[in-house]
Parts: structure tokens; C-alpha cells; sequence
């Protein structure tokens, strides 16, 4: 009763009176939030001191922000909420039957509890152990305008969720992601700040630093090496993109009846990456938040410790280092590649299929998508395997011999390719190619399917 009463003053976002919101109003406030995002994501935090942010890259990318705006915070909060909740709801351990409109709606309201305790908690973390850093006096402000940027992304989630496409989460991972692969292309600020479209060439040219650019600049100033690494960079993000939408498309159907019309089946995709995303991204923030957490551990000793060492934000010795990767394609095309390096590239691999495959197992067994509850859920459906009587122990004996090697495969090949995309030197995060090529995918088909008839027809063909 109590969670009750504190659900019932939070703020929401208003529902749409009508059932299904029309394409154009969907697009509308869709665009809407992502302007609203990138300007939020370029309004620096006042009374941040000088911070080494590139230590928070890798994290930026998984969270979708941008570290030392004043939406530092991203989609942590939103994430770490939903992951808890959703597991202590999977295993049983919260009784909330989320069938119902009543029980969505109070799982909701516990989420957005939850969503708001992380805030707080984060945006304090953060401040107090300097990683931002606050000007001195100027710790309570800092923390304030963290705290006000975790509640606008918060309700623009809300927004996105009730009145446009998808979610807010996934909107602004591929907003941020979209962002980095642009700059990585066609950024003109050179490494000290300047302007490279000044001076592009001649003896003392300003080396630019998006990767078309470098390519030109290189070709205009006799630089093959340069031009080389940088289309090699371009192709190998290339090659990690079609590589991800062909394993996405992979998957097994069962044959499904219904047990009340004879004749008439359905098939039950059962994807290849069984666990979807979610192991990768636990990877990725665990390995983000060793490097982390050894960064700020090395500021508060003094001295490097066996989480890691670090040079200008980048890990050079211990754990952070060896479960880190570098850009083996860039280094063997310079010639630096070295056995520290391969060793180092091999330790990545490893750490991240293994991992991937624990988090994936975990996972299935604790979110309800185990052999046993999508039996259950195919029963509840009034569906049945052909040829077979209608027993949920024969249905779960059936599934259990793709459910597991499905969960096994799926989390080994997803953590291969968030590596090897790391290691081969794409524009970005493998983990970030994965999780905007996945949630692109999944809002592309989400899209063809509810509102193939209330599309402009020129978009409707595009779609088709």
C-alpha cells in the first residue's frame, strides 16, 4: 500500500486517448525527443572541473550519452531499474502479474521508483568520487544538474514509449551511436581543437580526424599509411554491419497447431541470439566499469593498483588492460603490432564469448524465457506441436533441445562479434554496432507491421 501511495504522486506522462497512435504523430514526437536529446547532450554541467571524460567513452556508448553533459547519467538509471525489477519479477521473487493492466501498471510505477533512487544515487557516486569532478563549492550544483538530467531522460523515454516509436532506451543508444559513426567519419576538428578544413594541406597541414577526411587529406598530402588504416577502418565496420544483420535473421521455428482449429499453424521463432542483446551489454558495462573503477581507484591512491594502469585515460596495465582491447587492423597496417598486443586481442576474445555465454544462461533462466515458461506460454496460447498431445512436460522436453544450445551459440557469437569489431578498429564499440544494427532491426519490422496503411506511400515502398 505504502509503494502504492508513492507510485500515485509521481508525475507521468499522459496516455494517447486513442488506441493506436498514427504514424505522423508517432514520427513527430519521435524527432521531437531526439532534437530535444542532442541539445541536452551538448549543454555542458557548470562547475565541472577539468575531468579526464575519455575514460568514460566506452561507458557513454552502452548508456547513451554524452559524459559531462548534463545528461551524464544516460539510460543508466532507466537500465540498472529494469534489469533488477525484471529479474525479481522472471524468478519469481516479486509476485506481479504483469498480464494485467493493473499489474502493468504498478510494475511500471515500481520501475519508475526504482529509476529514481539510481538517479540519486548515481548522480551522488558520480560527483563524490570524482568521477566528474566538481569545481570546489560547486559539488551540490553539479549534483542537482545530474539529477535533473536523469528526470528529462526519464520522462522522455515515457514520451517515446506512449507517442512514438519504440522506446526512449533504445532511441537514444542508436542516437548516440548514429552521432560517433558521423563524427568518426566526417569529424573536421583536428586533435588539438582546430579547425583541419583550414588548413588541409601543405607542409604544416592540420591532420583531421574523421576517417573520409583523413583519407583525403592523405591522398592530397602523400600519405598512403594514413589513407590505408582509414579506409580499412570504414571497410571493417562495413563488414561487422552486414555480418550483424545476416546473425539477426538467423533463427529456428518450431511448427505450432492451434488445438481448436484443425489446419490452421503458426511457427515459433526461436533467433539464434536466443538472449538477444542483453549478455553483451552486461559484458560491456562490466568491463567498462573495471576500467572505471581502476581509473578512479589510481586518481584516489596515487599509483597504479592490479585493476589497471593508466596514460591519459587509457589502460596500460592490469585487469582493465588485458580484458580491453586495441586496434590490431591500425597496428599491424603501421607495423607496431606486437605479442602484447595478440595476447591482449586473445584475452578480450575469450573474456567476452565466456562472459557473454554465462550472462546468456543466466539470463534465459532467470527473465521466464527457459524451455518451461515458453512452454507454458505456448499452452496458454492454445497452441500445440503437431503429431504430439497436448502435455506442457512433452512441449518443454521439445523446446529444451533448442532453448540451451540456442542460448550457448547465441551468447558465444554475439560476444565474439562485440570483440572482434573492438579488435578490427570499427568507427565504434563493437557492442554499440550490435546494439544499433539489433534495435534498428527490431523498430524497422515493429514499423512495417503496424502502420503498413497509415504510412506516406513513398515511405511505405521504402519499408516494403
Amino acid at each position: 500500500m505504502v509503494l502504492r501511495t508513492i507510485i500515485s504522486y509521481i508525475p507521468e506522462v499522459r496516455k494517447p486517448a486513442e488506441k493506436k497512435v498514427s504514424f505522423n504523430t508517432k514520427l513527430k514526437w519521435t524527432i521531437s525527443i531526439l532534437v530535444a536529446f542532442f541539445i541536452l547532450a551538448n549543454i555542458r554541467l557548470y562547475g565541472l572541473s577539468q575531468n579526464a571524460l575519455g575514460r568514460f567513452e566506452y561507458l557513454a556508448i552502452i548508456l547513451g550519452t554524452d559524459f559531462g553533459s548534463v545528461i551524464s547519467l544516460g539510460i543508466g538509471p532507466i537500465v540498472m531499474s529494469s534489469i533488477i525489477l525484471q529479474l525479481l519479477v522472471g524468478s519469481g521473487i516479486l509476485n506481479i502479474n504483469t498480464k494485467t493492466p493493473e499489474g502493468r501498471s504498478y510494475f511500471q510505477g515500481i520501475q519508475k521508483i526504482g529509476v529514481l533512487v539510481f538517479i540519486l544515487f548515481e548522480a551522488t557516486v558520480y560527483v563524490v568520487m570524482r568521477g566528474l569532478e566538481a569545481a570546489p563549492g560547486y559539488t551540490g550544483m553539479v549534483i542537482f544538474q545530474l539529477i535533473l538530467g536523469g528526470l528529462a531522460i526519464m520522462y522522455m523515454d515515457e514520451v517515446v514509449q506512449k507517442w512514438g516509436f519504440g522506446s526512449g532506451t533504445s532511441l537514444f543508444i542508436v542516437a548516440g551511436v548514429a552521432w560517433r559513426l558521423f563524427t568518426g567519419l566526417f569529424q573536421f576538428v583536428g586533435v588539438e581543437g582546430q579547425n583541419c578544413l583550414v588548413n588541409f594541406s601543405g607542409t604544416t597541414f592540420t591532420p583531421c580526424t574523421g576517417r573520409v577526411l583523413v583519407i583525403i587529406q592523405s591522398v592530397i598530402n602523400s600519405a598512403p599509411t594514413e589513407a590505408i588504416v582509414s579506409l580499412a577502418t570504414i571497410i571493417a565496420t562495413g563488414l561487422i554491419f552486414v555480418g550483424v544483420v545476416w546473425a539477426q535473421s538467423l533463427k529456428v521455428e518450431v511448427p505450432l497447431t492451434y488445438d481448436r482449429l484443425r489446419g490452421y499453424g503458426v511457427k515459433w521463432p526461436l533467433a539464434f541470439f536466443y538472449a538477444s542483446v542483453i549478455p553483451v551489454i552486461l559484458v560491456a558495462a562490466l568491463v567498462a566499469n573495471i576500467q572505471l573503477f581502476a581509473s578512479l581507484l589510481e586518481n584516489w591512491l596515487g599509483h597504479a593498483t592490479l585493476l589497471g594502469g593508466f596514460s591519459q585515460g587509457i589502460p596500460i596495465s592490469g585487469l582493465a588492460y588485458w580484458v580491453g582491447s586495441s586496434n590490431l587492423l591500425e597496428l599491424g597496417l603501421r607495423g607496431s603490432l606486437d605479442l602484447t598486443h595478440l595476447i591482449q586481442g586473445i584475452t578480450h576474445l575469450v573474456t567476452y564469448m565466456f562472459l557473454s555465454m554465462i550472462f546468456a544462461i543466466f539470463w534465459v533462466k532467470t527473465s521466464g524465457m527457459d524451455a518451461s515458461s515458453q512452454a507454458k506460454n505456448i499452452i496458454s496460447s492454445g497452441l500445440q506441436i503437431p503429431g504430439f498431445r497436448k502435455d506442457e512436460r512433452v512441449l518443454e522436453s521439445i523446446l529444451s533441445r533448442y532453448v540451451m544450445p540456442l542460448t550457448v551459440m547465441g551468447g558465444l557469437a554475439i560476444g565474439a562479434l562485440a570483440a572482434i569489431a573492438d579488435l578490427f578498429g570499427a568507427l565504434t564499440s563493437g557492442t554499440a554496432i550490435l546494439l544499433a544494427v539489433m534495435i534498428i532491426y527490431q523498430l524497422y519490422q515493429n514499423i512495417a507491421q503496424q502502420h503498413a496503411l497509415d504510412m506516406h506511400p513513398a515511405l511505405r515502398k521504402m519499408m516494403a
